[in-house]
């Protein structure tokens, strides 16, 4: 038990996706049978946390989505997108992009809505972001006929590294004058 730093580091390690400290204290609680408290365990994450901040490693613990989890180094990042950018098989296309983009804004939405902003059908861009776990189905609509609402997924957050929608850029962060049309009035 004097490793229970080790064995969170091994979850953490383990995990595919961020965990968070309720699944931690439930995987221990259960492996030995005693309670473990939420400042135990964020405790030992600071510790571990601290270890892999050292220059020894070229990973660290980062928390995103509520949970923990190991990532690469902002310093490494060169070098591992030249990586994935060659395992890459799973691009997304200008279409789906701007599906996900509709729907990572306007959640929760319908197809219908999405079509209405797009101009398009956008039956086979919404399959493949389900299929990709970007997006997920998040309730049905009040409207006629209870159309599917669709939402943004976990993966959607650890992918783009932020908690929570509000820290997507709004639309005041990535516009300028020179994409504006026309004079402006005075």
């Amino acid at each position: 038990m004097d490793n229970i730093e080790q064995y969170i580091e091994a979850l953490i390690f383990a995990s595919e996706q961020g965990i968070r400290t309720e699944e931690i204290m439930y995987c221990l609680q259960a492996s030995f049978e005693r309670d473990f408290s939420s400042d135990e365990i964020e405790a030992s994450v600071a510790a571990i946390a601290k270890k892999y901040g050292s220059n020894d490693f070229a990973i660290e613990v980062a928390k995103i989505n509520n949970g923990y989890q190991f990532l690469t180094k902002k310093s490494y990042h060169t070098v591992v997108s030249l990586l994935q950018i060659q395992r890459s098989k799973k691009k997304l296309s200008q279409a789906a992009l701007e599906t996900l983009a509709i729907i990572a804004y306007k959640q929760p939405v319908t197809k219908t809505d999405v079509e209405q902003i797009r101009g398009v059908n956008c039956d086979y861009s919404i399959q493949k972001l389900l299929e990709k776990e970007l997006i997920a189905i998040t309730g049905k609509s009040d409207a006629i006929g209870k159309p599917i609402l669709y939402g943004t997924s976990n993966m959607f957050m650890d992918y783009f590294g932020i908690n929570n929608i509000s820290e997507l850029p709004q639309l005041k962060d990535v516009s300028s004058e020179e994409s504006s049309i026309g004079e402006q009035a005075e």
